[in-house]
C-alpha cells in the first residue's frame, strides 16, 4: 500500500495535519512525521526526482525544504521561477518540485522564510533590501513588511492547489525560522511582525495547513512562537534534555524536531571538514523517534552552494564565511552517493516507523556511478587588466567609493554578489606612503599600486585581524609612488552576507562601504567602481586569453579544461 493510499484512500481528504494531543492527525489517522531536508535550489533539477526515490526508500514518509527569497526575487520586483533565463533559473521551479514529491508519495513541509539562515547567503533574502539606510530586517518595519508580503504573495501563489486538504502534497508551513534567536538575551521578540506573516499566508489561501516555528528551545525557549503555531525544536543531541522543554511549553500538542541535524557545515580556512560519527548520530536519532517525536533529518542531502551563495557566520569578533559545499555529513552525500549514515537511517526507521509492514518503502534506486577525475591542467589566463577591461557597465563617484548594494545597476537594485573593483588616481610619496581603509573591509581587499601588488596573501589566522581581511578595523597599509598621480586600485570580494546572528549583524553592505580611504591622512575621492558579477553570460563572452606558463603576481582567471564521457 503506497502512502497516499493509506492517509487519502480514493483521494478522500476531510482534514488536513492536526496538532492536537500526544500525536499528529492527518485526515484522522495518526501520523509520525518523518521526514528529510532537500533544499531544491542546492541539487541540480535532473538529480530531483532520483534523490526523492533515494529520500523515500528509506521509510521517510516527508520531504522539508526551504524557499530563498533572493533567488525567487534577485530583483526587486521581479520574480523568477524557472522562467527568467538566470543562471539559477533551470533550479527554481518550486511548483514542479512539489508535485514530483507526491508522485513519489511523499508528504511536504514547506519553509517560505522570508528568512531561511541554512547558511545561504544573507539567510535567504535579497541584498536589494539594503539599498534602503534605514532597513530592519525581520521586523515589522513597513519597508520590509511590504518587501516580504510581496515575496510570500509570489511563492504562495506558485504553490496554490497543493495542500493536503486540496489534493496536494503540502502538510505544514513554517512562520520565519529561529526567530528566537534573533534579539538581545530575553528582550521581547517582534511578535506583531510573526503575526504579519501568518496573515499573509492565511490571506494567500492556506488556511488548511499547520503553522508552526523552529527554535534551540533550550537556548530560546518559546521567544519566537506565535499564537496558534505548534512550537518545534532544533538540535541533535541530548533528546530528552530537548524534548523535555518543548512539553513543558506545550505539554497538550505533539513533539515536533524541525531540525534534528545529521551533522554540521564548513567555514573556509577550517583544517577538516565537519561531521558527526555515524553510530552517535544514529543512537540521538532513534532516542528522539522512540520518545513519541516526529523528526526532520536536517539535512537528508545537503547539496552545494552554487555560485556565490555561500553564506556566513559572525560569531562574537569573527566573521566566518562559508564553504561552497554543503555536504553537511549528510545521509546523501553531496554528490547524491550513499552512505552508511543513510544505511543507518533506514535501518531506525525499519524499528520506529509506526507504519512499517502496512505501508510498503520502495526499493531504493542503483547508486550512480563516481568517478574521480584527477587534476586538471591549466592551459590559459586571463589578466585583471583584461577582465575589467571586458565589464560591460562601470560607474563614477566624485566622493568615496560606493558599496555594491548602492550601485545603480540591476534595474536599481544594486550588486549582489562577486566581487567589485576599485580604481582611482591619488599624489603618492615617492619614499612612502600610509593607505588606510576605514572601517571593515568587506570582506577581501587587494591593493594594487601603478600595476604591482602591495598586499599580501592569507598565511594564517593572525592575518585576517591585518589589512585587507574582514577582522581588521581602520587597517594600513605601506605603498610607494613616485610623487606625482599614482594609480590605485582595489579589487574586494564579497565571501557572503552573514545569515544568522543578532539584529544588528544584519545591517551589512558589501566592498568599501564603513569609511573613506585615505593616503597619508588626506581623504581619496573621485572613483571608479566595475562590478564583477561573473554571471555565465560574461564568463563565455571572455576574450583575450593567453598560454598558460605560469602564476602571475596580480589577480588573473585560469582556465583548465575537464572532459568528462558520459553523463556526469
Amino acid at each position: 500500500m503506497k502512502l497516499y493510499e493509506y492517509y487519502a484512500p480514493e483521494g478522500v481528504v476531510t482534514s488536513g495535519l492536526v496538532a492536537e494531543g500526544p500525536s499528529f492527525m492527518l485526515n484522522n489517522k495518526e501520523l509520525k512525521i518523518l521526514s528529510g531536508s532537500f533544499h531544491y535550489f542546492r541539487i541540480h533539477p535532473d538529480y530531483w526526482r532520483e534523490t526523492l526515490k533515494k529520500l523515500r526508500a528509506t521509510g521517510l514518509n516527508t520531504v522539508e525544504t526551504y524557499v530563498s527569497w533572493n533567488l525567487h526575487e534577485p530583483r526587486k520586483g521581479e520574480f523568477d521561477f524557472g522562467q527568467l533565463g538566470e543562471d539559477m533559473s533551470p533550479f527554481l521551479d518550486i511548483r514542479y518540485f512539489v508535485e514530483m514529491a507526491q508522485k513519489e508519495d511523499l508528504l511536504v513541509i514547506i519553509r517560505p522564510g522570508p528568512y531561511i539562515c541554512s547558511e545561504w547567503e544573507f539567510g535567504g533574502m535579497p541584498s536589494w533590501l539594503m539599498r534602503d539606510n534605514t532597513m530592519h530586517v525581520r521586523t515589522y518595519y513597513e519597508k520590509f513588511r511590504v518587501a516580504a508580503k510581496s515575496y510570500l504573495t509570489n511563492v504562495l501563489g506558485q504553490l496554490s492547489g497543493l495542500q493536503f486538504v486540496e489534493g496536494g502534497p503540502i502538510i505544514a508551513m513554517q512562520i520565519e525560522n529561529e526567530y528566537g534567536a534573533f534579539g538581545y538575551d530575553d528582550d521581547p521578540r517582534d511578535k506583531l511582525y510573526l503575526s504579519f506573516l501568518k496573515s499573509v499566508m492565511k490571506a494567500n489561501g492556506f488556511n488548511n495547513t499547520l503553522f508552526f516555528t523552529s527554535d534551540n528551545t533550550m537556548m530560546h525557549y518559546d521567544w519566537g512562537s506565535v499564537d496558534g503555531a505548534l512550537q518545534t525544536a532544533n538540535f541533535n543531541r541530548e533528546p530528552s534534555k530537548h524534548l523535555a522543554r518543548l512539553k513543558e511549553m506545550q505539554p497538550n500538542r505533539p513533539l515536533m524536531v524541525a531540525e534534528f541535524w545529521s551533522g554540521w557545515y564548513d567555514y573556509w580556512l577550517a583544517k577538516s571538514h565537519t561531521g558527526w560519527e555515524v553510530e552517535e548520530f544514529g543512537t540521538s536519532y532513534e532516542e528522539t523517534l522512540s520518545m513519541n517525536a516526529s523528526a526532520n533529518l536536517y539535512m537528508f542531502i545537503g547539496g552545494t552552494n552554487f555560485g556565490f551563495l555561500a553564506g556566513a557566520n559572525h560569531g562574537g569578533a569573527d566573521y566566518l564565511p562559508l564553504v561552497t559545499s554543503y555536504d553537511y555529513d549528510a545521509p546523501l552525500t553531496e554528490s547524491g552517493a550513499y552512505t552508511p549514515k543513510y544505511d543507518k537511517v533506514k535501518e531506525i526507521l525499519y524499528r520506529q516507523n509506526p507504519l512499517q509492514g502496512i505501508v510498503d518503502n520502495p526499493p531504493p534506486p542503483p547508486d550512480r556511478l563516481h568517478e574521480a577525475y584527477g587534476k586538471v591542467a591549466i592551459i590559459q589566463v586571463l589578466t585583471l587588466a583584461e577582465l575589467v577591461g571586458q565589464a560591460p557597465i562601470s560607474y563614477k563617484s566624485e566622493t568615496g567609493p560606493l558599496n555594491m548594494e548602492a550601485l545603480p545597476m540591476n534595474k536599481m537594485s544594486g550588486q549582489s554578489y562577486g566581487y567589485i573593483f576599485y580604481s582611482t588616481k591619488a599624489v603618492v610619496a615617492p619614499t612612502w606612503s600610509t593607505l588606510m581603509i576605514k572601517g571593515h573591509v568587506r570582506d577581501m581587499a587587494q591593493v594594487m599600486v601603478n600595476g604591482g601588488m602591495v598586499t599580501k596573501p592569507y598565511g594564517d589566522g593572525a592575518d585576517l585581524n591585518s589589512f585587507g581581511f574582514w577582522n581588521g578595523r581602520d587597517k594600513t597599509v605601506t605603498i610607494t609612488g613616485t610623487g606625482s598621480e599614482t594609480d590605485i586600485n582595489i579589487l574586494v570580494e564579497n565571501l557572503g552576507r552573514v545569515n544568522s546572528g543578532y539584529p544588528h549583524k544584519f545591517m551589512q553592505k558589501k566592498g568599501l562601504w564603513e569609511g573613506s580611504v585615505l593616503i597619508d591622512r588626506e581623504v581619496v575621492n573621485n572613483w571608479k567602481m566595475i562590478p564583477l558579477e561573473f554571471k555565465q553570460s560574461f564568463i563565455k563572452g571572455l576574450t583575450g586569453w593567453a598560454e598558460f606558463e605560469g602564476s602571475l603576481s596580480l589577480p588573473a582567471m585560469y582556465r583548465a579544461t575537464l572532459i568528462i564521457k558520459g553523463s556526469p
